[in-house]
């Protein structure tokens, strides 16, 4: 779903305020450097890997093109990095500047990342070169040999330890075989606050708000996220980006299991600049607004570190990418698909694209078996070619996930006959985001009903307290009242238990 129309004037002073901290891409020359600082901190760590930043400084002569090196004191291994080009010979990391962000102004600071393995310990560098010439600086919060905790948790609910869930035939199923369905909502806020600079959730997600969506018979919640916050991205405000935005998200993840809910982690808003049909957010290539398809600089790191901080808690579900729309930019629906499993140069999108493959291996190469979704095209509404294209997965865990509201394309009992039901037939089938713009609930009766009777998974848009005709959203307050669209489901989640 996109954000609702109130947030219309702050997504466009949040484009107009990143805007002035942008890397505007210049020509690449060769430069010095006379002095320069540089902050190291990591965002994440894990039993074998971590993420890292670096925080780069010119305070010497404008800077062209810029080289910067390290020495790893520990047997940590860079494996993939973005806002430069990263390498690694013996213990040695080489940070290369990208077309686009060669030149260093005096006094102007950068940011960069990376993911990386370690082992034994993981003890920050303390010695940092930019083109040859000695840095001052070191370790900045949160360093690795000081690794960021999470915050403490709230004691645990009542409702207990939710399931693993797998993919089995066209059914999710427990670590026990039984079967399940996700039956829930979507928290919308992760996606969009941090970004917009005023926090990281819109609204509470403390455990008495938990309690209130567990009070619903809710036993999932969706949770979108921004990758550009997540990546600790250097125009994002720093206590809601990296580390900070991480714990957050991960203790609110602890949250919701504690009363057993399913959480699913779901990639929102994301890089790249697109200018084609249907745009949102042309001016500025920062994850303001939704975007055709995820991106090949950020996506697939962002994947590969989520998956990292979950992969051990298979109860957490990864759904790649909230509303792909690889369609409005081509009138060649196959291209179209083509550009949704396969990535690269898509028609009529203006960056490299990373395919619905690239981010499956980015998920499974770090070992994460968890159930990923994989939505279709038309903002999720249009599963036609979805079992024709849908990725090759060694962990055979996937499910197909699907969006509908009342003003989309495939909004009737027949279409869905036509174009679902072959596709549940096949997969485990997820109703990711189901809503309507009425302040009503008789489109979505329509769409349970149906959903029930093909034992798929359903899960309203949303629980946030805006004005259930724009938004649309299900609930007045916190405490779980809901409007007159959202107590349809409510009394339906109800009526399922």
């Amino acid at each position: 779903m996109r954000a609702p129309p109130r947030l219309t004037a702050l997504l466009a002073a949040a484009a107009l305020a990143v805007a002035g901290t942008a890397l505007v891409p210049q020509p690449t020359a060769s430069g010095t450097a006379a002095g320069c600082t540089v902050a190291y901190s990591t965002t994440g760590q894990w039993d074998s890997g971590f993420q890292g930043a670096v925080t780069l400084t010119n305070n010497g002569s404008p800077v062209e093109n810029w080289t910067l090196t390290f020495d790893f004191p520990g047997s940590q291994k860079v494996t993939q990095g973005w806002n430069g080009k990263w390498s690694q010979s013996g213990r040695t990391v080489t940070a290369v500047n990208e077309s686009w962000n060669g030149k260093i102004a005096t006094g102007g600071s950068l940011s960069a990342g990376f993911i990386a393995s370690w082992s034994g310990s993981n003890p920050a560098p303390t010695a940092f070169r930019l083109n040859g010439v000695a840095c001052d600086g070191g370790p900045g919060p949160g360093d690795p040999s000081d690794p960021p905790t999470d915050p403490p948790t709230d004691p645990p609910g009542p409702g207990g330890t939710p399931p693993k869930l797998r993919a089995s035939g066209n059914k999710l199923v427990d670590e026990n075989g039984t079967t399940r369905r996700m039956l829930g909502v979507n928290r919308s806020g992760g996606e969009f606050a941090c970004i917009q600079g005023y926090g990281i959730f819109d609204g509470p997600v403390d455990d008495a708000s938990v309690r209130a969506i567990a009070d619903w018979k809710v036993n999932t919640v969706r949770i979108p996220l921004n990758e550009e916050c997540w990546l600790g991205l250097a125009h994002v405000k720093p206590e809601y980006a990296g580390a900070n935005y991480i714990a957050a998200v991960r203790q609110f993840v602890t949250r919701l299991e504690a009363h057993g809910i399913t959480p699913v982690v779901e990639l929102h808003w994301t890089h790249g600049r697109y200018t084609g049909n249907d745009n949102h957010c042309p001016d500025t290539e920062y994850a303001t607004c939704q975007k055709p398809m995820p991106n090949a600089r950020y996506t697939p790191a962002f994947w590969t570190s989520v998956a990292q901080a979950f992969k051990d808690d298979p109860a957490v579900v990864f759904d790649l990418f909230n509303e792909p729309f690889p369609d409005r930019a081509t009138s060649d629906i196959n291209a179209a698909w083509t550009c949704w499993r396969d990535g690269g140069t898509c028609p009529g999108i203006d960056f490299e694209v990373a395919g619905m493959q690239s981010l499956v291996n980015a998920v499974r190469a770090t070992g994460a078996r968890n159930l990923v979704l994989i939505p279709g095209i038309a903002y999720s509404n249009d599963m036609r070619q979805w079992l024709k294209y849908r990725p090759a997965d060694p962990a055979g865990n996937l499910a197909a996930a699907w969006h509908t509201y009342n003003f989309n394309v495939c909004a009737s009992e027949s279409c869905w006959n036509e174009q679902l039901a072959p596709v549940a037939a096949e997969v485990p089938f997820v109703a990711g985001e189901i809503g309507e713009n009425t302040c009503s609930h008789g489109y979505i009766d329509r769409v349970m009903a149906w959903l029930d009777s093909h034992g798929a998974s359903y899960l309203g848009w949303t629980w946030n307290t805006w004005d259930c005709s724009s938004g649309p959203a299900l609930i007045s307050d916190y405490n779980g009242t809901p409007t007159s669209f959202g107590v349809g489901l409510r009394d339906h989640l109800k009526g399922l238990s």
